[in-house]
């Protein structure tokens, strides 16, 4: 099958079972492999493209809107795109907003990262929804020429998402101090210059605005690669250990995150927090599974139950994998899940100061209704210190 525009089309869309989308391309010209996912989010696309957890993805934005605000370096949640591409139903128009520095097709162009306009997202998305997220090949080619056979060979040949360790792809090559804080108007973005604890975070794809959160809440961050290890992490003397959001399948970065994070809890009274891959690698550590979901979780829309105050919020996610909670071992208590299908979003030792969630509290893009989880982490740590 294929979905066709009315215009010449400059960019086509493969999917593995061989159907096809044309569509008007924009950014860089050229080809990609990736898995396709969509994400349900009407703000952000910047922070979106540089989220490092979407490594090895191509995204189908479905809010028809992407470009319109421009772009701006101060929302990059990274150096460069991590995303492979972008999906969206309307080409983007000249941005109207009076942060932008620039246009997206521009941004995306010097970044090396491919798009594709006039696409029928509304039904793209639901194939997604029913058959699961698809391996796909984009191609850019302002004159049109396109090998379709060709295209839809790479997408069959996409090795996927499981059983790759992305985390290493992205995560920082040597370790760094972070002291920037959340954007707040006038000011933009301040500094800690009174920070209370020393925490390490560990970086599997760190986004900058978790780490402005943890700032935010009286934190000297140091950020270690991937790759530290226990004697790396508490030769810093830390009064808590975060570990970060991140790409790719849990159970392969875990080959060597896990006996990290085991060595890190023989210190029962160390405060450990995890978001999103860091809440995975806990998981893992503890004894318990991940598995890959059909279509995941990606938009700042979803709800999520916290069962231990019976509150509901609404958060910001983005994970492909999801932890099993029939895995989970005594003495580990599971403490939110999705009102969307009931997937497992939390986790904490009984009696520790160790949690974890799989939602996205920095909330970049999306709502702020679970930012008091960074304040716990800091009022575990105030704990610690008063013993």
């Amino acid at each position: 099958m294929s979905q066709v525009p009315t215009t010449t089309p400059t960019a086509c869309l493969a999917l593995a079972d061989g159907t096809l989308f044309h569509g008007r391309g924009f950014g860089a010209t050229g080809t990609t492999t990736a898995e396709l996912c969509f994400n349900t989010a009407m703000t952000g696309y910047q922070e979106i493209m540089t989220d490092p957890s979407y490594a090895g993805q191509i995204v189908t934005f479905t809010f028809p809107h992407i470009g319109n605000t421009g772009v701006t370096p101060e929302d990059d949640e990274t150096g460069d795109p991590v995303a492979e591409g972008m999906v969206v139903k309307w080409d983007p128009t000249d941005p109207s907003n009076w942060r932008s520095t620039g246009h997206l097709s521009e941004w995306l162009a010097s970044r090396n990262r491919i798009a594709i306009g006039g696409v029928d997202t509304r039904r793209l998305t639901r194939a997604i929804r029913a058959q699961g997220a698809p391996h796909v090949a984009l191609a850019h080619d302002p004159e049109g020429h396109f090998d379709i056979e060709a295209l839809v060979a790479k997408a069959r040949a996409f090795s996927g998402l499981e059983g790759l360790d992305l985390a290493k792809e992205v995560t920082c090559a040597q370790s760094y101090r972070w002291d920037e804080m959340r954007w707040a108007w006038p000011e933009g973005y301040a500094r800690q210059e009174n920070p209370r604890h020393k925490v390490v975070a560990i970086d599997f794809g760190a986004k900058r605005n978790i780490l402005r959160c943890l700032a935010s809440v009286g934190c000297d961050v140091t950020v270690l690669p991937a790759s530290a290890t226990a004697e790396d992490i508490l030769a810093h003397n830390p009064d808590g250990v975060f570990l970060s959001n991140g790409p790719g399948d849990p159970a392969a970065t875990g080959s060597y995150a896990v006996p990290m994070i085991q060595k890190i809890l023989e210190d029962k009274d160390l405060p450990v927090f995890g978001i999103c891959l860091g809440h995975q690698m806990l998981a893992l550590a503890l004894g318990a599974k991940t598995i890959k979901m059909n279509h995941g979780h990606h938009g700042a829309n979803h709800p999520v139950k916290d069962h231990e105050t019976g509150k509901v919020e609404i958060t910001s996610m983005n994970h492909g994998f999801a932890v099993d909670s029939q895995t989970l071992p005594e003495g580990v208590v599971e403490t939110h899940t999705s009102l969307f299908d009931g997937s497992n979003c939390g986790i904490r030792i009984a009696d520790r100061p160790v949690y974890s969630v799989q939602h996205h509290p920095e909330a970049s893009p999306g709502p702020q209704d679970s930012f008091y989880l960074f304040e716990r982490f800091a009022a575990y740590m105030d704990q610690q210190k008063a013993i």
